[in-house]
């Protein structure tokens, strides 16, 4: 569903899944469909024994594995990512390939692959990305609290324009809020980030993955909401309902909460890119940035980590080994590790 609009920038703004499927891709979004320069996404589903060749043309991409594992050829370099099973069962390895050239990811046992990509000027070196280096932080505290894979974050792994993260709330809790923008040029306070939400939704809590029967048999596909307000005349104006492939872009407005419903963790890959200074500067709503001054007497959520970057989830319906809030997380400093962060 769509908030009221009377604003041209809604409900095309909310992306179906299997909406902007094309050719290989069970999601093709570049700057011709979002209507924006510089941010790309595409979900590449390969069977067993499949492969996909691409050009990178005048976009660097990181290749993210969202299930499964595979092979990524480009500049003479291969790079095996190990990947995962699920998006909620542990931090991925990943791949960056630079523009002006191609690749080929190929998947013995098949699985679904995420292509973060961001219209770009240098040519940077094709790299691999370890998994146990992607800092894992959690953010936030009581029902605010998530966590935040890092793993193309500004400060964290070398890109020209692209800023890539991972975001995972437990069920019941609200993410990206207090609700915040980044659509003016305001040095060193804020940046003009295009981003792009690609959502998915776990399974019930004690289950195995998603679209589990619900009681009594019925199909039960789990969904979220999301929220993108006005931060100018004719601004983003959205409320929708999200499930599982879904996506939602932003080129403007005051986003979040990304609300999880009760029971069902929920996960969105964040694709970021602009034309200033690569770094992620954000304003708060002022109506509700407040929230913020509360989280420091408050728990981190005792379900985080789901993960860290070292040690994959228990499966589903074992308890995990124990939460961490901030008193018995790993040193901030190293690389890997998981971090509290009140921001």
């Amino acid at each position: 569903m769509t908030a009221p609009t009377g604003h041209p920038g809604g409900t095309d703004r909310h992306v179906r899944a299997g909406e902007a499927a094309a050719g290989p891709y069970a999601l093709d979004i570049g700057p011709g469909r979002a209507g924006w320069t510089y941010c790309s996404l595409r979900v590449l589903d390969l069977p067993p024994g499949g492969s996909h060749t691409f050009a990178t043309g005048g976009s660097e991409w990181i290749v993210l594995p969202l299930t499964g594992g595979c092979t990524v050829r480009t500049e003479g370099e291969t790079f095996a990512l190990r990947g995962r099973d699920s998006v909620f069962r542990g931090v991925s390895d990943f791949a960056y390939l630079p523009r002006d050239g191609s690749a080929q990811i190929a998947s013995g046992a098949g699985g679904r692959f995420a292509l973060a990509g961001a219209k770009c000027e240098r040519r940077l070196p094709a790299r691999y990305g370890p998994a146990p280096e992607v800092p894992v932080e959690l953010r936030g505290a009581g029902s605010c609290s998530r966590q935040v894979n890092n793993f193309a974050a500004a400060d964290v792994f070398a890109c020209d324009r692209l800023i890539a993260v991972e975001v995972l709330t437990p069920g019941g809790n609200w993410s990206s809020y207090p609700p915040h923008k980044h659509d003016e040029h305001r040095p060193g306070a804020e940046s003009v980030l295009e981003e792009i939400y690609y959502f998915e939704i776990d399974g019930r809590e004690g289950a195995a993955g998603g679209g589990d029967p619900g009681p009594g048999g019925a199909a039960d596909d789990g969904v979220g909401y999301h929220r993108v307000s006005p931060s100018r005349e004719g601004g983003t104006d959205l409320l929708v309902e999200v499930r599982g492939g879904d996506t939602v872009l932003i080129p403007d407005g005051w986003h979040g909460p990304s609300i999880a419903a009760p029971g069902r963790a929920m996960y969105y890959l964040n694709v970021m890119a602009g034309s200033g200074e690569r770094a992620w500067l954000i304003s708060d709503h002022p109506g509700h940035g407040w929230i913020r001054d509360t989280w420091p007497g408050q728990a981190v959520d005792p379900r985080l980590p789901l993960y860290t970057a070292d040690a994959p989830a228990p499966p589903p319906g074992t308890a995990p080994a124990g939460g961490a809030g901030p008193a018995d997380t790993a040193p901030a400093a190293d690389r890997g590790a998981v971090r509290g962060d009140f921001r």
